[in-house]
């Protein structure tokens, strides 16, 4: 038997189920003023514009940035660009957040206040005239401030880039590397490694970075034992030559540069420092005036080798710099003859074809193309023997860049020449093809 009240109690229950059900299965509405006029997203981070209308900080600046010079909204032009936190609206969206967390909705964090260029520009003022002075404490808690800028935010980024941090920066790094690099390791530490972000650092910056005391120093952290500073001194060396590969003529006037550079590659920190340190032996053997002489010096510390190690099992990246390097080397007499004599070279760059990249691919053919000139031909029947001739003909066949066009058909006639010296080859239909190239 069932009472009256337990039915009447069960049925409201059922009602509040179905109900919670229906709502449940409803989609939770956003207010429209908690939305972004632009975006129409929910806001984290809402900026008044001096028009009255709010905004997510992150969509108005995107819309300021594209070269626009009114209010979204009311299409009024913009008197002044200022952007004014909203702190009621975004305390309203915390609390919403807050109340709707059983539907998933997390709660949006405070947002952290952008630096503005003054802040940037007092603090710029504060290293000069602390390194002026000579005191390393107060230049290490201005550099922290800047880094922490910096990982707050892409804007805070921007911000400190276009006032000039950079180039105070570099000039407190070169004053503090020329007092003594052993008494400021760990300031000039964390000087480069807020510089590793900033270039370029104007002419000015790359000047002071590129000077006698400040390539010694970089230098310096490279031959040492702390991983954290190689690894900087690495990616700046990296961006510094990238942007003028006159700075080679002062790096290798340094003693050992070149044996600490090789070890980097040959005990790889991780993929970002020896992918640097690539680049970096790639401006010093392409410098007009002493290139060849710096690429023969690493021919004979065995560079060669350690670069088809690293060609067998490697990443797009990585493969690409190294057979960038490779194929520098072997534009000379004794890089030519180094990787001729070695096993893994045929059967690595052939696989590369195709395999990696159009940019691996070009340099892989300009390799094979290279050592294919050499006069006993002995190259290039190997290449055939590893199947270049098939992986060259698709290379044409699917289609490539000018430049790799014109290697690839010069390899093919080459290859046309000492065909018939290799016993394998029972067939020689595909050598029709040049006759079309």
């Amino acid at each position: 038997m069932v009472f009256p009240w337990r039915r009447r109690k069960a049925g409201r229950l059922s009602a509040k189920k179905e109900d919670f059900e229906i709502n449940s299965d409803m989609e939770l509405a956003i207010p429209t003023h908690f939305r972004c006029p632009i975006s129409l997203d929910l806001m984290k981070d809402p900026v008044t514009l001096s028009t009255g209308i709010t905004y997510d900080r992150e969509s108005i600046e995107r819309w300021i940035e594209a070269g626009n010079q009114t209010c979204p909204v009311t299409n009024q032009v913009l008197r002044t660009f200022d952007q004014i936190p909203n702190h009621s609206i975004r305390k309203m969206i915390q609390g919403w957040c807050v109340e709707n967390r059983c539907n998933g909705i997390e709660r949006i964090p405070t947002p952290r206040i952008p630096v503005t260029p003054y802040e940037v520009s007092e603090i710029c003022t504060s290293i000069m005239a602390a390194t002026q002075r000579g005191d390393e404490r107060r230049c290490r808690e201005s550099v922290g401030k800047i880094k922490a800028w910096a990982k707050d935010s892409e804007r805070n980024k921007t911000c400190i880039l276009d006032n000039g941090a950079g180039r105070v920066l570099a000039a407190s790094f070169d004053h503090f590397a020329s007092v003594s690099m052993e008494k400021h390791a760990c300031l000039l530490e964390e000087i480069l490694s807020a510089l590793t972000w900033m270039f370029p650092l104007g002419e000015e910056g790359q000047c002071k970075l590129g000077s006698t005391s400040s390539l010694r120093c970089m230098a310096w952290f490279l031959k040492g034992e702390d991983l954290s500073a190689k690894k900087t001194a690495a990616l700046a060396l990296r961006e510094l030559l990238s942007l003028d590969n006159q700075h080679v003529n002062g790096l290798m006037k340094i003693e050992g540069i070149l044996e600490d550079l090789f070890k980097t590659v040959e005990d790889p920190i991780c993929p970002m420092v020896t992918k640097a340190s690539l680049v970096i032996i790639y401006h010093m053997i392409t410098q007009q005036e002493t290139g060849s002489k710096l690429a023969l010096e690493f021919v004979e510390m065995g560079l060669v080798a350690l670069i088809l190690e690293i060609l067998v099992d490697s990443e797009r990246s990585l493969c690409e710099k190294a057979l960038a390097v490779l194929d520098r080397i072997c534009s000379h007499d004794e890089g030519r003859r180094e990787a001729r004599n070695h096993a893994l070279t045929m059967p690595v760059l052939v696989k590369k074809i195709l395999r990696v990249s159009a940019l691996a691919t070009e340099f892989s053919i300009s390799i094979l193309l290279k050592m294919g000139k050499d006069e006993d031909g002995s190259a290039v029947v190997e290449a055939l023997q590893v199947g270049a001739f098939q992986k060259v003909l698709v290379v044409l066949q699917v289609g490539c860049g000018e430049m790799t066009k014109v290697k690839a058909t010069e390899l093919l006639k080459l290859m046309n020449r000492y065909k018939d010296r290799l016993d394998c080859f029972g067939s020689s239909m595909d050598f029709k093809y040049l006759k079309r190239t």
